[in-house]
């Protein structure tokens, strides 16, 4: 055998080396787009239900929304008419409420006999350093030097 029919059995078990992993890869590639294909399957049938009960939570979502708005825009018109009625009492009753409050008070004033001129006498204090004199004694050392 010559070089060239060496070569040539090599190139030829080369290619056909080639051609048997190349074959292997294609069926394994075949298996991968037959699985795909029934993964795509797979989830088009679960994702029409999902897309049917998505449209009505939102739906119902909408429904509820609706409900609020509803329920705020009577929740500011309440506001607003207890706002109005406070205003109401507070300037009918309010004036005359003052007016009789202000008058109980000079009343009480008038009838204490208390002027706000003369401050009210504080109360002596006894310090004794080294020791507490009982409150009964203090007071009647306080009335003593009263007398005096």
């Amino acid at each position: 055998m010559s070089g060239g029919e060496v070569a040539g059995i090599l190139v030829a078990v080369f290619w056909a080396i080639l051609v048997s992993f190349l074959a292997v890869a294609l069926a394994r590639l075949a298996q991968t787009l037959k699985a795909t294909t029934k993964l795509v399957a797979d989830v088009t049938d679960q994702a029409v239900p999902l897309l049917a009960d998505a449209s009505a939570a939102v739906r119902s979502a909408q429904t509820q929304i609706d409900r609020v708005d509803a329920i705020a825009s009577d929740v500011q018109e309440v506001t607003s008419n207890a706002s109005a009625l406070s205003t109401t009492v507070a300037s009918t009753f309010g004036g005359p409420l003052v007016k009789v409050a202000a008058f109980g008070y000079g009343v009480r004033r008038a009838l204490s006999g208390r002027k706000d001129d003369v401050p009210e006498r504080a109360p002596r204090r006894t310090v004794i350093v080294g020791r507490t004199v009982p409150a009964s004694r203090r007071a009647k050392r306080n009335l003593r030097r009263e007398k005096d």
